[in-house]
Order: C-alpha cells, then structure tokens, then sequence
C-alpha cells in the first residue's frame, strides 16, 4: 500500500505534482481537475508544491512582455521537462 493509498487519495502525488502546470493552465478535463482539486485539500505537500508552482507561474507572467525565439522557448521547455521529471522522481522517493 502505497501513503497515497492509506491517506485516502484517489491520484498518486507523483501524478497530481507532474500535472501541476496543466491543472494550473487549465488543459485537463473537468473530472481530472476535480480529484486533483480533491487531492490537493487533502495532501499538504502537493498543496506547498502547487503553491510553489502558482508562483513561479505568476512571476514570469508579470515579467515577460516579449515572446522568446523558437530556440529558446523550446530549450526552456526541455529543460523545464527535465527538472519536472527529477522532481517527480525525488517526491516519490520522499
């Protein structure tokens, strides 16, 4: 049993962290937001994670005015994939 399984949670904290930008964004369906909305009232780590994420996101939204160019935007987006998926693989180890 998993501490996703014995707290109750219906998505496993791995998942709803790496869903994190797309929930924040709006790209998941209705049900998918529901339970990681659910997920969130009920799991304060995802929810200090979310908090993170809401931030960063907000920041670069006030800072950027300008669009990047096609290489840099698609090197940030690589990077960006590489650091979610360590940080996936390190709160599933913790």
């Amino acid at each position: 049993m998993s501490p996703d399984d014995a707290m109750g949670h219906d998505l496993d904290c791995g998942d709803v962290v790496e869903a994190v930008y797309l929930y924040l964004d709006g790209e998941l369906s209705a049900e998918v937001i529901d339970k990681i909305r659910s997920h969130l009232d009920e799991c304060s780590p995802c929810l200090r994670e979310y908090g993170i994420e809401k931030e960063v996101k907000a920041l670069i939204a006030r800072s950027c005015c300008e669009t990047a160019p096609d290489a840099l935007r698609a090197s940030i987006v690589s990077r960006l994939e590489i650091v979610r998926t360590e940080m996936t693989v390190k709160f599933r180890r913790d």
